[in-house]
């Protein structure tokens, strides 16, 4: 989403970006830029909390119209309704790590199996 904001900006279009990945989201270095400190995937707030997810959009929509300078990072005032999240968030649970190692084998394999049948279909062609 970064890259296309910055097409976007150098072909005439303003944008605002809305998100949780901060040091990527900076990295790429988007003209403006409303930091959300919530679990990706949730960029505007937590589900069913509208006014959380209004804020984060009048918050956006403020940031474009008054950024003054390029590269702008504003920091939403919001926070995800379980303040204890960061300390779960992407963790595996030890007793479920061989079963997720074996379904992301299986998905590897399939995924193999099918570039292999389409290499030997363009190949026939």
């Amino acid at each position: 989403m970064s890259l296309v904001a910055r097409h976007l900006e150098a072909n005439g279009l303003p944008t605002v970006v809305i998100g949780s990945g901060r040091d990527i989201v900076e990295y790429c270095g988007v003209p403006r830029f409303v930091f959300t400190d919530i679990p990706l995937g949730n960029p505007v707030g937590p589900p069913w909390r509208r006014d959380i997810q209004r804020a984060v959009v009048e918050l956006a929509l403020d940031t474009l119209a008054t950024a003054e300078r390029p590269r702008m990072t504003v920091v939403a005032p919001v926070s995800w309704d379980d303040p204890a999240w960061r300390g779960r968030y992407g963790r595996v649970d030890p007793a479920e790590r061989e079963r997720l190692l074996q379904l992301g084998r299986e998905r590897r394999q399939r995924a193999d199996e099918r570039k292999a049948r389409a290499a030997s279909t363009s190949t026939e062609a």
